[in-house]
């Protein structure tokens, strides 16, 4: 059987890495190119970033395509420090100086349109940073959305509890007309894995740390960049994830790619209209769920509310063994 062909949109953190990772381990998965966006760094790290992941991962021929570098519309906003500066947690002092070189020189959205173009209904769009690339290629060619099989976007919000924000998170906060223009016009299905699914829906630290010490290539490397993360430290200060839901390991972009991987995984989901919201220095970036259809949307979204945890270790734990080609 073929395998599911998938492009990987990120803003390269450590999340992010533990999400690609487990698409490259997963064996019915053909990861088609990884597009990078500013969020969790600058989008040059974050380039630097994904070819370290396929370097760990001895899949250095996946395609990398440098993105958007700041929000669709408006000034550029800081960056999170939340991985640490440059994303990866400030363990690696050993820059590699001809980065730009294996970068490709198309830019992101482009190769974005060009792929899906090429393999119409057949490619599996996972989103885990901003949504800057996606809305820009709908402007591009508006019938970009249609062309694509899926999309899985890991964002957004669903009570309108934030973690950036008072109500908004962050991937969604940090280019919320981006946000806007993909939930209403990718009419592809499309899976919402929000903050508050990951949170709830999080392994033990006891797990993480059996997690993390496989005697594996790529649970070394996890485990070096969440060494002096705060975000991988259960002795860290309580942070509004463990106010809100209680203690736990979360790896966010994770639990999108999951889902992309065995739709099994997600074992409760509400299907209803959204919207983001574009207005308001308390509401901004928000996404709402509209369950009676208030707005008259003629398209709903698949918004994920419960998971298999046991399946969901099972993938975690396969991305950090030897690597699958």
């Amino acid at each position: 059987m073929a395998r599911r062909l998938v492009i990987i949109d990120t803003d390269c953190g450590i999340d992010d890495a533990q999400a690609i990772m487990m698409a490259l381990a997963a064996p019915d998965i053909q990861v088609v190119a990884v597009t990078c966006v500013f969020g969790n760094a600058a989008v040059e790290n974050v380039c630097q970033n994904v070819l370290r992941v396929l370097s760990v991962c001895e899949r250095q021929e996946i395609p990398v395509f440098r993105g958007c570098g700041s929000p669709l519309v408006g000034a550029s906003k800081p960056v999170s420090d939340h991985f640490g500066t440059d994303g990866l947690g400030d363990v690696y002092k050993d820059k590699d100086l001809q980065w730009e070189e294996k970068i490709q020189k198309e830019h992101a959205v482009n190769a974005m349109i060009r792929l899906v173009t090429e393999n119409q209904k057949q490619v599996s769009l996972v989103a885990l940073g901003p949504l800057t690339n996606l809305a820009l290629a709908v402007r591009l060619d508006p019938s970009f959305p249609q062309k694509l099989k899926d999309l899985y976007i890991m964002g957004g919000n669903m009570e309108g509890k934030g973690n950036v924000t008072l109500c908004a998170e962050f991937n969604f906060a940090m280019d919320a007309e981006s946000a806007y223009i993909v939930l209403e016009e990718f009419l592809c299905p499309t899976y919402v894995a929000s903050w508050e699914y990951a949170c709830r829906n999080a392994p033990t630290w006891e797990f993480f740390e059996e997690l993390i010490n496989q005697d594996a290539a790529a649970a070394r490397f996890m485990k070096r960049i969440t060494s002096r993360c705060r975000a991988y430290s259960k002795e860290a200060l309580m942070t509004k994830r463990d106010v809100y839901f209680g203690p736990g390991f979360v790896a966010y972009d994770a639990y999108a790619m999951a889902a992309c991987i065995d739709g099994s995984v997600v074992t409760e989901r509400i299907k209803c209209p959204v919207r983001v919201e574009l207005q308001g220095s308390i509401s901004r970036g928000m996404m709402a769920l509209d369950c009676t259809n208030q707005l008259k949307k003629s398209h709903s979204v698949f918004v994920l509310t419960k998971c298999d945890v046991a399946k969901f270790s099972q993938l975690l734990m396969e991305s950090l063994r030897q690597p699958k080609k």
